[in-house]
């Protein structure tokens, strides 16, 4: 099936949507004949982000929404679902990011993290499953991160929680693929987006576009792969690190950034 075809007249909501690169996949889900329901908590955001996306007509929709509110997410996939006569495809995108040194971590700290990266994924799952299964097909989308597959200092709380949205649309991948259903995790590294800025840290220098970053995904969703990294210069860290890689010394170099990243927070308040 041709990459754009998989898309064509598919129901989709993408969460995140009126910033970043939720906003980037909305734009291209739209570009390649979907219609999208873009949601957001706040109702003026997401409402800028769609009349910028103006030209695709009536193909785009909001939806007001905190993806840490059950409630309010399970309201709005029944209710997309119920006024469009389906669900295809669920993009479980809004999250937040996190840095902090472990020790200075409180249970709040915890639980604004997992409430906002894990449970919302939970939520939009939980929601999304019963009507895909009634329906007999379905596409659902976790966004993860290169920090659900690989280590790194300053960002354990937001790494726990990539890692077990990694683990939960793996393990739902198998358990769901005789059913007509399909699921796959998104890994991004370093994307081009705000979220630097709202931890107070600069944008690294080797940021990857957004909206290239789109294109990537939904090229890797079409293909029905299970783990989508992007960009995928970063396959072969994730492989090495896996398999130990002692030729490359990824163990290594990953030890020797914690260091640094540390010594940079500690002495400067931050580390790109």
């Amino acid at each position: 099936m041709d990459q754009n075809e998989y898309y064509k007249d598919k129901i989709c909501i993408v969460t995140g949507a009126n910033s970043g690169i939720g906003y980037e996949m909305s734009k291209e889900l739209l570009n390649r004949g979907a219609t999208v329901y873009m949601a957001g908590r706040n109702p003026e955001k997401v409402a800028k982000a769609a009349e910028q996306l103006s030209a695709y007509g009536d193909r785009v929709h909001t939806l007001v929404a905190d993806v840490t509110k059950q409630e309010q997410v399970q309201q709005a996939v029944e209710g997309t679902a119920a006024a469009a006569g389906r669900l295809d495809m669920l993009f479980n995108n809004a999250g937040i990011s996190d840095i902090r040194l472990f020790e200075t971590a409180t249970f709040e700290d915890w639980n604004t993290v997992l409430n906002a990266n894990l449970w919302s994924v939970i939520y939009g799952v939980t929601a999304a499953v019963p009507i895909m299964l009634k329906q007999g097909s379905g596409h659902i989308v976790n966004t993860g991160s290169i920090g659900g597959l690989i280590p790194a200092a300053l960002q354990i709380l937001y790494n726990t929680s990539k890692y077990a949205v990694v683990g939960l649309s793996e393990s739902l991948r198998m358990e769901y693929s005789g059913k007509g259903l399909h699921f796959s995790v998104v890994c991004p590294s370093a994307i081009a987006t705000a979220i630097y800025a709202k931890v107070g840290e600069a944008l690294p220098d080797d940021a990857y576009p957004a909206d290239k970053a789109a294109v990537d995904i939904l090229d890797g969703v079409a293909e029905l792969k299970g783990i989508i990294v992007v960009p995928e210069s970063w396959l072969l860290m994730w492989v090495g690190y896996v398999i130990g890689d002692k030729f490359a010394n990824i163990e290594d170099s990953l030890l020797q950034g914690g260091r640094t990243r540390r010594t940079l927070y500690e002495t400067e308040g931050h580390f790109v």
